[in-house]
Formats: C-alpha cells, sequence, structure tokens
C-alpha cells in the first residue's frame, strides 16, 4: 500500500502543477493571440511587492482526500478501521486543499503608473520582470487584461 500512496501523492503534485495558470505580464493565453491590444505608455510611480494567492480547485481536495482515506484505512480493523478511513479522507482533503493553494501561490508586483494622459493606475501581476520608479513603461490592455511592460 505504501507504493500505491507514493503514487497518488505524486499524482496529485503533478496535477497540482500543471493547474498553476500564470500571471505573468509576459504570458499570453491562446485565446490572446490575433487580437488588438491597445497600448497607453506611462511612468512607473511605485512598485509594492504583493502575493497572488495560489488555485483552489477541487482537484486538491479530492486527491487529499484520496491519499488521506487510503492512509487512514491502514489503521485498525473493523468498525475502527472504516472511521480511520472516513477520517482520513476528511483531513487529507483539508489538507490537499491547503497544499494545492501553497503549491500554486506565486509572488508578484503592484505597478503604480502615472499615464501621460494623466491618471494613476496600478497593476497587479507575477513578479517576473523589475521594474523601477521613474522607469518609462507601456501598459498594454486587451479584453480586460492589463499588462506593464519595458
Amino acid at each position: 500500500m505504501r507504493h500505491t500512496t507514493m503514487i497518488a501523492i505524486t499524482a496529485l503534485a503533478l496535477v497540482l502543477a500543471g493547474c498553476a495558470g500564470s500571471k505573468s505580464g509576459s504570458v499570453y493565453s491562446r485565446d490572446e493571440a490575433r487580437r488588438v491590444q491597445t497600448i497607453k505608455t506611462g511612468v512607473v510611480e511605485s512598485v509594492r511587492q504583493v502575493k497572488l494567492e495560489g488555485t483552489k480547485t477541487p482537484i486538491g481536495t479530492a486527491g487529499g482526500a484520496v491519499v488521506g482515506g487510503i492512509a487512514g484505512n491502514q489503521v485498525g480493523g473493523g468498525a475502527g478501521q472504516a472511521i480511520a478511513t472516513v477520517l482520513g479522507a476528511i483531513v487529507g482533503g483539508i489538507a490537499g486543499a491547503a497544499a494545492e493553494e501553497g503549491i500554486t501561490r506565486k509572488d508578484g508586483v503592484e505597478i503604480t503608473v502615472k499615464l501621460d494622459s494623466g491618471p494613476l493606475v496600478a497593476v497587479v501581476q507575477e513578479a517576473d520582470e523589475v521594474f523601477q520608479p521613474g522607469e518609462k513603461v507601456r501598459l498594454i490592455e486587451s479584453g480586460g487584461t492589463t499588462r506593464v511592460s519595458h
């Protein structure tokens, strides 16, 4: 049964890693390709480090429940084993949900930009590019999504 548990944990980790979507300013979805984008320019006023919360899908909960149920099933026998299996599934589900959120959490930046046209705006995206106050940047807008780019 230990092999089964390890296989389930490995599968869960791979699935969770695959569910992690990108909020990078450099990553586009397939649906965003070949769309007209509006460009605005401005100057970075400030940059603040933030955290982008991880995903919260049923996959983490279900995967954790399966692993917890398998682990709980290894305890005792008869009615005690059944109770341990149920408790293991519940605790595993809670742990799986927390693990999914933690694994998919990312570092981000909140970039406040004074647009050349006057307004002050802020955009949050993954921290995969470095922005400095005073730096000239472009804001790329398309379909409700805005990115900050050099």
